[in-house]
């Protein structure tokens, strides 16, 4: 996939506690932990008037066909 958008990784440390939450929270969303995260992170930032784009998701399945 060349040229597909990556996402960024990174260590990140949390109390256990609010991990816990966060996990609670992505289980009732049907959510993972980290894309739970990433909604928070993005509703939080938007409170404070930030508005982050969306990067568009790579493309899924076979490649087009080429005809020669």
């Amino acid at each position: 996939m060349a040229g597909a958008p990556q996402k960024k990784a990174f260590a990140l440390r949390l109390d256990p506690a609010l991990h816990q939450c966060v996990e609670r929270l992505a289980a009732t969303e049907l959510r993972s932990v980290n894309a739970e995260i990433e909604v928070l992170l993005r509703e939080a930032l938007e409170r404070r008037g930030i508005r982050v784009e969306r990067t568009p998701p790579p493309r899924r399945g076979r490649p087009p066909e080429v005809e020669e």
